[in-house]
This record gives C-alpha cells, structure tokens and sequence, in this order.
C-alpha cells in the first residue's frame, strides 16, 4: 500500500464530521490494506507513530525538500525508514536523523510530507479514531463491530486484531479471548466536575481514592507475575518488589488492575515524577507499592461482565487490605449522610495527598479501552495565570495560524522562566484571534516560532507540576490546557515561579 492512500483517508476523514462518511473512508482503506500493513496503518491514522519517538525536533521538520512529483513511498517502507531514524545514537546521531528524515521527505509527495511532518510533529489530529476504526474493519472485513471492539479489548491492541481479521476474516475474532500473560486496554474514566455530579450520574456508587502512580496490569499464572503498562509494555523486570507482592496474593491465577505508587516514611505518596522515573529506568531502588482497585480474572472466572461490587469482592477476597484503594459506599446517593461521608472520605483523600476519587458505578461490567460514563473522576483543577513567550507556527487544518503556546511564570527580577508548552484547549475561534494578537506582539519569527513581547496573559488549566530538566525553573506543566486570556491582567501580575514551586511542593 502507498503511503499517499493513507495520507488521503487521513485529510478525508478531517474534512467530514459524518460518523458514517468517516467509517466509510476508513472501510475503503481497510480493504486494500495487507494484513502485515494493517497495524502500521491504523498507528499513523490514530496520530502516532509504531517506534514512539525518533529523536528529530520541529527545525528538522521545518527543513522540506522539493517534494517528489510522483507518489512511491510504501506504507512498509517508510515504517522502515522511520525505524532508522529511530535507531540512530551516539556521537553526531542529531545530524545523521536529519540527513535520514530529509532523505524520506525527498521521497514524499507534497501531501505525504505534510502528512508525515504533522504524524512524526504530534499534530496529526483528525478525529478518527478507534471507534471509527473499528467499524470501518468491521465493514472491510464483514464481521460484526460488537465482535470487533470485544476482540480489541482482549487483544490489546486495535493493529494485532486487524492483523488477524485482513489475514483470516471474522473467524479470527475467537482467538482474542482473556488469557493470563496478554494485556487488555485498561478501562478509563470520564471526568466530573464535583463529587455531587459525579454521585447523581453513577447513582448506587463506591467512592474510591485515586492515586497519582503508575497505572499497571499484574497478571499472575502460579510462580510466574507478569506486569504491564497502560500503554501494554511490559515492565516485569523492572520491578520486582511488586512481582514479589503479587506473589502474596491469595490466588494461583489472577489479572488485576491497580496503580504502582511511591509512598515516603509517612506513608505519603512522593511526586509522580519519581513514580514515573523508577517505573521508566532499566534501574532504580526506589521501592514502589502496588494498590488494586479491580480484578478481572481469578482462577479461571473470567470477571469482565461482572458488576463492580461483584469484582470487589473478589479482590477483596485474595488481596490484603493495603493492597486496595481505599472506598466508601454510597448506595443511594439521594441520601444525605450518605453524600456527607462521601464528601469526607474525598477530602480525606486529598489531604493525604493524593489525586482525587474515582466514583464507580455498582452494576457496571468493566469495559476495558473503553472511557465509560460509569467511572468518573473527580478531582481538583489547578489553574495558573501565565504569560506567552512565544508560539509555534501549526500543521495541518492550522496551517496559517499560531498553535503550540511557550508558557512562562514571572521571576522576581520581572523576567519570566519557561514552564512549558501547550496547543490544547484551542478552539478554531480562539486560534485565529490569537494568531492576530500574537503577530501585533511579535519580535522574531524564524519561521517555525514566533517571539512575542512577553505582554499577553493566558488562564491554563493543569493537572499539576513536575520536575523537569529542560526548563530554567527546574520544573514543567503537567496536562495542560488554555482556559482563557486574560487581556485584562497585565504580565506584572502573572503568577510567579515561587507560586509554580509551592505547587511541585
């Protein structure tokens, strides 16, 4: 398959918001896809990219070649291509990424080098994807989409099930059942504003801690632990203080589902960063605790169907009580006391020091890849007033307009330090008036960034902060997002990074 057929269907299905006109641009697709393609094609139509990261910045993207007048590129060729990019390191590795990059794009048609410069930039976003996938496989293929989106959610991964039904047709689905030692997607939650949304949308409900660890899949056949990221990397070796926790479990089979937390002498949680940093390194002493919240298999009792209190108290019934999320039950929610005792348990959660609660439907069956209105999240919005330093240039439907915001916090001499960037939370409306704004305030434009007087102040929402090494203060936005400008704020009032550090505190 040419890389110019996935590169159309990825600009057809940005330019309709018809469900039915975008599964039926992604069923075409699916039906000249081979079977070895179909996991590579699915990965770049979702805005990623198989090798994860290859170590190019946007000024490499910005430097185009003269496009190829004919398209040639394959979608294996360039997955191989990139995969060179990718495996490049050492002494001079920055040049020879270039070289390898301008070579590919040399190769690429005008559209297909925007279509790679926005994929390999993470600004290729055209609202495909899973749920449309799966209904254009499941029209490609012939095969019902219920069976399809089950067979994703015990496969773990959307390209292995399209592998297997390109390759052997519906009649593949079967094989995709919940087995120990495979990974599932894990199930997801939508967010609540308050815990008082969230209690009258769940109805009978278990209010449980969320913590701010490591989501993690602990499977266990006998001797044998298994343990798995979100993303379904397998993380085993790396850690095994929580093998040998899962060892203790009260069951010879299991499939659970919890967080891996870093906890000080007090028994509080330390920053994610340190959670990440242990889980992300091939090394650390760090010990991590893991906490489960869910089973979805003990013994040979496929749990998946079962309503939640059901789970529950089959991990309850194999796992210690440190080795659960703490809840409390709330089954009438209409219930004054009962909402009190939820509203405590929340705010004891938070003074712990952890994230916020998770508000779980009784009767709810766990959906796994599935972000589900019967797990909702409840916590905190922090938000920080801070001022654009500069902005990036976008790709794709944002040719032409400024994107990618450089944040920064006010310093006690009056200048600012970079924090970070975002180009989330940016409607089309506010895009086209910042890129106005911005250009009054420009002093540099190199092409790729526009360097503003730092003037304008921006409302951002975040989830929290973490340590960084990249920027001046020592520290970086986590998750965040444009709120609002705040035109009527002038710079001088902007938060400061002492605020920034009291929140890493």
């Amino acid at each position: 398959m040419l890389l110019a057929d996935v590169a159309l269907t990825s600009r057809e299905v940005a330019a309709t918001a018809a469900r039915s006109a975008k599964v039926a641009a992604l069923a075409r697709l699916f039906g000249a896809t081979g079977p070895a393609e179909a996991p590579v094609v699915i990965t770049y139509l979702a805005g990623r990219l198989p090798q994860r990261r290859l170590g190019v910045g946007p000024r490499a993207l910005a430097e185009r070649p003269p496009p190829s007048p004919a398209a040639r590129l394959t979608v294996l060729g360039t997955d191989l291509a990139l995969s060179r990019i990718a495996g490049v390191f050492g002494q001079g590795a920055g040049a020879e990424r270039r070289r390898l990059l301008r070579a590919l794009l040399a190769e690429a048609t005008a559209e297909e080098q925007d279509f790679l410069v926005r994929l390999i930039g993470g600004e290729l976003r055209q609202g495909a994807l899973d749920a449309f996938a799966v209904e254009g496989l499941a029209a490609a293929s012939g095969a019902a989409p219920e069976e399809v989106r089950r067979a994703v959610m015990l496969g773990g991964s959307l390209g292995a099930v399209a592998r297997a039904l390109l390759a052997d047709g519906p009649a593949a689905l079967a094989e995709f059942t919940l087995t120990v030692g495979r990974p599932v997607l894990p199930m997801l939650a939508q967010s609540a504003k308050d815990l008082g949304e969230a209690l009258e949308r769940a109805g009978p409900c278990a209010v449980e801690e969320k913590l701010d660890g490591i989501r993690a899949q602990v499977h266990r056949e006998g001797d044998r632990v298994r343990i798995y990221t979100r993303t379904l990397d397998e993380i085993t070796e790396r850690l095994p203080e929580v093998r040998a926790a899962a060892l203790e479990l009260a069951a010879e089979r299991a499939v659970l589902d919890g967080e891996l937390i870093a906890l000080d002498e007090a028994g509080r949680p330390r920053p994610f960063q340190e959670t990440s940093g242990r889980v992300g390194s091939l090394q650390g002493t760090l010990p991590l605790t893991p906490v489960f919240f869910d089973a979805l298999l003990i013994g040979d009792r496929d749990l998946l169907e079962a309503p939640t209190a059901e789970r529950h108290a089959a991990l309850a019934a194999i796992a210690p009580g440190p080795r659960r999320v703490r809840r409390v039950l709330v089954e009438d929610p209409a219930d004054a006391a009962a909402r009190r005792a939820a509203e405590r348990f929340a705010a004891e959660v938070l003074a712990a020091g952890h994230e916020g609660v998770l508000v779980k439907a009784l009767n709810a069956p766990y959906r796994a890849g599935r972000r589900g209105a019967s797990w909702l999240k409840v916590k905190p919005v922090h938000t920080l007033d801070l001022v654009v330093l500069a902005a990036e240039w976008g790709h794709g439907r944002r040719t032409g307009r400024l994107s990618n915001l450089h944040l920064g916090a006010r310093r006690a001499d009056g200048s600012f330090a970079m924090l970070g960037k975002t180009f989330k939370g940016l409607t089309d409306a506010l895009l086209d008036w910042q890129t106005g704004r911005l250009r009054e305030l420009a002093v540099a434009d190199d092409g790729h960034v526009v360097r503003v007087r730092p003037e304008l102040v921006v409302e951002i929402a975040l989830d929290g902060v973490q340590r960084s090494t990249r920027y001046p203060a020592g520290v970086t936005l986590r998750f965040a997002r444009v709120l609002r400008y705040r035109e009527d704020k002038p710079a001088g009032e902007a938060d400061t990074v002492e605020t920034v550090l009291a929140m890493l505190r």
